[in-house]
Formats: structure tokens, C-alpha cells, sequence
């Protein structure tokens, strides 16, 4: 398995992480994702280990804390420092006006019961899971900076920010000396592109590092849709793709298309290759992956197994490339004022 420096940090990861979203299916929106148990978590953890994916991601709200505890049992076998765990905090766990939010009080809350839960003294890689606006940045990344110098955190990484919200973090964090975010969880797949527009050109000269999310575009790149055969009227991928992005049908299947051309030609599967594709991608340091069973994760550890050509990526851009929004187009056309980051690692 490569490892990646994590952004412009001294941490290497894998180039593959394993998401623990589908441990525990604790309600009817995480049941769609998987119900993955201990057993069989301790099971798919062992056959990451052994493809050298030392990385693990939760977050307290996976089934409100439930996905930590399960990941949490299930590495109780391995030595802590052979791993990298990742989780996450900001969406409102438990009731109450004060248990949601980047503020002091409900990071300090969430960080103590996310350790309890992962039965562990610290947490590698901590995100903020989306952006507080009603938190001043000060108060959370002061919080966030305790916890690197109390040693329960060793990195920090924002999820979900839009471009000006990183980098106003940033600046506060150089202004005051204080731990800056070493990497970004961002939706980023092959019917997702809005990363490329912003977030990528920052991260590129920032040095963060993506960590990537639901990178086969929230189940449609998974080689289950095909063009002129619809879904069967009962599927997981109707309640899966829940809250995420609209994708128009002729995009996809254009996007569909060309993966399965790439797929045949390299003998590799649609999911594959479509995860392939971003490895190929700058500024991505990791890409998440998922699994409700051996089978899935097995095929989805291989994807870091081959190299897709610049060629065959360039066939892919040129298939999913979206419509750009301004002043993206505008700054597009002047690319010798306003370079893009390498298309091709």
C-alpha cells in the first residue's frame, strides 16, 4: 500500500482509508449505509491490516457514538500505535442547545466521550465535521490547539468548509501560532468535481491534504447503474443516495459509460476504477473507502493495486468534466495568470 504525506504535516497515511459509517446502522439513515456488528468489524479491520490500510474513520455522530464503540472493540486486538484513527465533531449528539456546534464547551464534551468510546488516549486525525458560523473560528481552533498540547489529538482537519472558511481558519491559526488544519474531508468523486474549482488550487498551495468521502459518488459508481437498465424497485442505493448531491441521468450515464470502457479495458471493476481515478488526482492524500462485507472491501482495497494511465484519466475528465461555475469559467479562460493544479499524479 503507498503512504502519503497527510497535506504539508509529517504524517504519512495510507492511500486508502477504511470509513466505519456502516458499523452499528443505530437508525433508519446509517441502516442504509451497513449494520456491521463487532465481529464482522473486527473481521474487514484485520483484512485492511493485512492490505497495509492502517487508517480508520468514524465520527461521533455514525449512529450517535455507536460506529466508534464498535470500531472501538474491534482494534482492542492490535497495538494502538500500529493505527491511524480518524473522527469527527460538530453535528448536534444528544439533545439540547449546547450539544451541537465548534464551541469550547461541546468540543470538549465530544472529544472526552469520542475517546471513551474508541477506548483510547488520543485521536490522530480530529475534524471538524462541518462549519459553525455561530461559533467564533478563535474559540474553536484555540479549543482545537488545547487538545494537540493536552496530547489528545495529533492533528487537526476542517470537513466540509467552504474555501474562504479554511482559509480564514488558517490565517487565525498563523496569526497566533496555533495548530493549523492539516487536512480537509471533501466529497470528491468522478460526478462530484465542485472540489476541483476552489478547494483544490487552495489546498495545493496551502498544503492540506483531501481526505476523500463518498468517493463513488454515494453509491451510483459502484457498477449497479448502467445506462437503459434502471434500478430494481427496491434497492439500498434509493435511501443511500439520501441527502446528497443531484446528478442529472445523461450525466451520469456518460460518466457510467466511460468507466465501464476504462473498466474493460484495464480488466479492472467500474468501482476501481473510479477510485483509481482520484488517486491519480493532486492534493488527495486519502481516499475513503466503505464495505458492508469482505467481498466489497476486498475489491475496494484493490483499487490502490494498479495505476490508471494519464491517458485513460484524461478519457474520464473529459467525460464527467461539469459545468464550471463563475468566476471559475471566467478565471479558466486567463490560466497563465491563473494556473490549475497538475490533472494527472
Amino acid at each position: 500500500m503507498e503512504f502519503r504525506q497527510l497535506g504539508r504535516s509529517g504524517l504519512k497515511v495510507p492511500a486508502l482509508c477504511f470509513g466505519t459509517g456502516t458499523f452499528g446502522g443505530g437508525n433508519e439513515f446509517f441502516r442504509a449505509w451497513g449494520e456491521t456488528d463487532v465481529a464482522e468489524a473486527t473481521q474487514l479491520i484485520d483484512l485492511c491490516m493485512d492490505a497495509g490500510v492502517n487508517f480508520f474513520d468514524t465520527a461521533d455522530v455514525y449512529s450517535q457514538g455507536l460506529s466508534e464503540q464498535i470500531l472501538g472493540k474491534a482494534i482492542q486486538h492490535l497495538p494502538r500505535e500500529s493505527l491511524l484513527l480518524s473522527s469527527k465533531a460538530t453535528f448536534q449528539f444528544g439533545d439540547g442547545p449546547n450539544n451541537v456546534g465548534s464551541s469550547r464547551l461541546h468540543l470538549t464534551q465530544q472529544i472526552e466521550g469520542s475517546l471513551k468510546r474508541l477506548q483510547t488516549d488520543y485521536i490522530d486525525v480530529y475534524h471538524m465535521h462541518g462549519f459553525d458560523a455561530l461559533t467564533p473560528m478563535e474559540e474553536t481552533l484555540s479549543t482545537l490547539d488545547q487538545f494537540v498540547r493536552e496530547g489528545k489529538v495529533r492533528y487537526i482537519a476542517a470537513s466540509n468548509f467552504s474555501g474562504w472558511h479554511l482559509q480564514k481558519s488558517l490565517a487565525i491559526s498563523d496569526r497566533y501560532g496555533w495548530t493549523r488544519y492539516t487536512a480537509h474531508q471533501v466529497y470528491y468523486s468522478l460526478i462530484g468535481r465542485d472540489y476541483e474549482w476552489e478547494l483544490m488550487p487552495q489546498a495545493y498551495t496551502e498544503g492540506i491534504g483531501a481526505l476523500v468521502w463518498s468517493p463513488l459518488g454515494w453509491g451510483r459508481l459502484t457498477g449497479k447503474i448502467r445506462r437503459g437498465h434502471p434500478l430494481p424497485a427496491v434497492s439500498r442505493l434509493h435511501k443511500a443516495a439520501e441527502g446528497g448531491p443531484v446528478v442529472a441521468d445523461e450525466y451520469l450515464y456518460k460518466v457510467v459509460d466511460a468507466l465501464h470502457a476504462v473498466a474493460t479495458e484495464t480488466g479492472k471493476t467500474v468501482p476501481q476504477v473510479a477510485l483509481n481515478w482520484l488517486l491519480r488526482k493532486p492534493t488527495v492524500s486519502s481516499v475513503i473507502i466503505g464495505a458492508r462485507n469482505a467481498e466489497q472491501l476486498r475489491d475496494n482495497l484493490a483499487a490502490a493495486s494498479f495505476t490508471l494511465t494519464s491517458e485513460q484519466v484524461a478519457r474520464l475528465d473529459e467525460a464527467s468534466a461539469p459545468q464550471v461555475a463563475y468566476p471559475y469559467w471566467h478565471q479558466r479562460q486567463f490560466q497563465d495568470r491563473n494556473p490549475l493544479p497538475p490533472s494527472y499524479r
